[in-house]
């Protein structure tokens, strides 16, 4: 029998404090995300999306899952210019791409992308002009940005075939642009906005397990799956500009790494139960949050909590296996 649980840590003044463990049914997790607002928390996996309210700690209804669509395989909260509140926007491994509203976790809709190659990652922008835009990449080796128009129907804006990378994350840039990172190849691609030109193209000096950009700060981040978490220039210099090293792993799997504290903060799972965080501008490790005594923490989430701005949740899964009679 499988159980799986999430860690909930709150920054209160200096350091980081253990608030709540969260417990799901049998089945693996792949993403847990926070709402802009820093008022809810999703996760998804084998049994689909569910929900949980942060200061109750309570389960909001969610929809039933529908195995016919796959495992949820990345999901995102995005923020429309006509929406009352947030929506959950989430992919599976059958190809879907599905919505549900913050307030309305009953229900859904949802529509199958392309060929139905699995949805690896996600991500969203709003531009000045009220305009939602999400962009996609699936395991056919594919990326796809689609606009979110105001009767909830996405409308394609360009489909760009890749030659050889598999996308593991994407993300926008500043100049509406969109930056692709490959999990296989280690590959690094910026697309124009407008027509999906490739701009610039390089492989990264690490694999790249899990990505993570900050526009602001000019960087990103990748876990290297061997001793930490590298991080990178946006624009201009291709090499490493330091790694933050953490245990040397005994099995060499991807793990999530995030920023927080609006780009102060690098932290990342692993695969001994700790969750690190790093001062990024220093490159020194600020503090280990024991999650358990052991095993993988292969899933993390980081967000703002808006009543107190510069709190940080901190959200963290982790699995073990528990022998029954």
């Amino acid at each position: 029998m499988y159980f799986h649980f999430w860690s909930l840590f709150r920054k209160s003044t200096q350091r980081f404090q253990h608030q709540a463990c969260l417990a799901t049914y049998s089945g693996s997790v792949h993403v847990l995300t926070i709402s802009n607002d820093g008022q809810a928390l999703a996760c998804g996996g084998t049994e689909g999306i569910k929900v949980w309210d942060i200061k109750s700690q309570k389960e909001l209804t969610c929809s039933t899952h529908n195995e016919s669509q796959g495992t949820v395989s990345c999901a995102v909260w995005i923020i429309t210019r006509l929406a009352m509140t947030e929506t959950l926007c989430y992919g599976t491994g059958l190809g879907y791409i599905a919505f549900l509203q913050h307030n309305a976790f009953s229900g859904n809709l949802h529509r199958r992308l392309r060929l139905g190659f699995e949805i690896t990652c996600m991500s969203w922008d709003m531009y000045s002009e009220g305009s939602t835009q999400i962009a996609v990449g699936t395991r056919d080796k594919i990326v796809q940005v689609l606009a979110l128009n105001t009767n909830s129907q996405l409308e394609a804006i360009f489909v760009v075939p890749l030659n050889n990378t598999v996308p593991k994350s994407v993300a926008f840039a500043d100049d509406k642009g969109v930056y692709v990172f490959g999990v296989y190849d280690s590959n690094f691609i910026k697309l124009k906005g407008d027509d999906s030109t490739v701009l610039k193209e390089y492989s990264c000096q690490s694999v790249i397990g899990h990505v993570a950009v900050n526009q602001k700060r000019g960087v990103f981040m990748v876990d290297n799956t061997t001793d930490g978490f590298t991080l990178y220039q946006l624009v201009g210099d291709e090499e490493p500009v330091r790694t933050f090293i953490t245990a040397p792993p005994s099995i060499s799997v991807p793990k999530q790494v995030a920023f927080g504290a609006k780009g102060r903060l690098v932290v990342g799972g692993s695969d001994n139960g700790l969750v690190y965080i790093f001062k990024r501008k220093l490159g020194k490790l600020l503090e280990t949050l024991h999650h358990s005594n052991a095993g993988l923490v292969q899933t993390i989430a980081v967000g703002i909590e808006i009543p107190r701005r510069y709190d940080t949740d901190c959200v963290s899964r982790h699995a073990t296996s528990v022998g029954a009679a």
